[in-house]
């Protein structure tokens, strides 16, 4: 049992650290070939874990030979674009000019109602009013409106705005983050001042809260147990 436990761990340590190499991504935004590795990685890592009779090595090899191998195309795709067409495929352009490219979905054997709903799905209701729709490597659909249907922006009037950036977090759950406190100039002795006009006595009845780039600091504090 507990030699199980041992070899689970260890695989389970492997499998992460590898798809941390793999890199930051969703499921969605896999490429066909590193969805396959994944699909693998699970498929290998299982038969070790289940089965102590198998040698770890025999589960572990595999593993990071599949890891190097997505790492070396990955590589390989990020310095070549011939190389990367072959690996990843290339994007297929589905709707062109408000005109299905009925070639194209043949090809990519995609279905005309699949392509409706996808285009639902981005609030796009009328096949006229899409400039382009490119179905992406992952399988994600991309969808350019013509001009005339995208929604009116400030740059579209003219209309000068102010930098929002992004809120600094500085309490989850009790927890102040003084290194955020630091990179803005401020300290956790101006935050409890702050909290205090508002009644909050202490960090610990802190939900969250953050700072925008205007200066307004929102919180919310804990909810009181019943």
């Amino acid at each position: 049992m507990l030699l199980g436990i041992i070899r689970t761990i260890i695989l389970f340590v492997v499998v992460v650290v590898g798809l941390r190499l793999m890199g930051k991504r969703q499921i969605g935004q896999l490429q066909p070939y590193e969805m396959v590795i994944i699909i693998m990685l699970s498929a290998i890592a299982a038969v070790p874990m289940g089965n102590t009779g198998i040698p770890l090595v025999s589960g572990l090899f595999p593993i990071l030979t599949l890891i190097v191998i997505q790492v070396a195309l990955s590589y390989i795709s990020l310095k070549s674009e011939t190389a990367r067409g072959i690996i990843c495929g290339t994007p297929s352009v589905l709707i062109k000019n408000g005109k299905i490219i009925e070639q194209e979905l043949a090809r990519q054997r995609y279905d005309i109602n699949d392509l409706l709903e996808q285009l639902r799905a981005k609030d796009m209701y009328n096949i006229a009013d899409v400039e382009f729709a490119i179905l992406e490597n992952s399988g994600q659909l991309s969808i350019i409106s013509k001009s005339q249907k995208r929604p009116l922006v400030p740059a579209d009037i003219n209309l000068p705005t102010t930098y929002e950036g992004l809120p600094v977090t500085l309490i989850i759950d009790g927890y102040v983050f003084h290194k955020n406190l630091a990179i803005i100039n401020l300290d956790s002795d101006w935050l409890a001042a702050e909290l205090k006009k508002f009644g909050v006595n202490s960090f610990q009845e802190v939900l969250f809260a953050s700072l925008d780039t205007e200066g307004k600091l929102f919180y919310q504090v804990k909810s009181k147990a019943v």
